[in-house]
This record gives C-alpha cells, structure tokens and sequence, in this order.
C-alpha cells in the first residue's frame, strides 16, 4: 500500500470518527489538543499557528450555526488532525 493511500485511510477515519463525536466532545478534543500545543516552544512557529487554528476552531464551535453551516463545518475539521 502506497503511503498516500494509507494517509487518506486515516484522514477518512478521522473524518468519520469526528463526524460521531458530540460538541462537548470536539470542544474537549480541542482543548486536549490546546494544552498539548502549549507543551511546545513558545518560540515554535508551528505551536503559535497551531494553537492561532485550534482556538479559531473553538470559537467556531461555541457559535450557533444553521444544518448547512454545522455540515460544511464538518467537512473542513474533517481534514484536520486533532
């Protein structure tokens, strides 16, 4: 199996599985995943964009969204690793 093939296995694995989990839950994977880039440099600009991403994510989360927005949503943080 080629690697590409193997990293869109996950990617749709990880879609899936993040399409199941609640709001409580994908706020939580967020914060998890928060903390976890706070671990990191303060200097790494990999931790700065990162946690710039996820604390837009959270923002976006706690906003009411109508059932077109909820599902373009779970496309784009379909694609990301949390």
């Amino acid at each position: 199996m080629k690697p590409e093939q193997v990293e869109s296995g996950l990617n749709a694995k990880v879609g899936w599985k993040w399409k199941q989990m609640g709001s409580e839950e994908k706020k939580a994977v967020v914060n998890e995943e928060m903390k976890r880039m706070q671990r990191l440099p303060p200097n790494s600009s990999y931790a700065s964009h990162r946690l710039r991403v996820l604390n837009k994510i959270h923002q976006l989360l706690s906003l009411q969204r109508t059932t077109s927005q909820d599902q373009e949503l779970e496309l784009l943080f379909s694609g990301l690793h949390l």
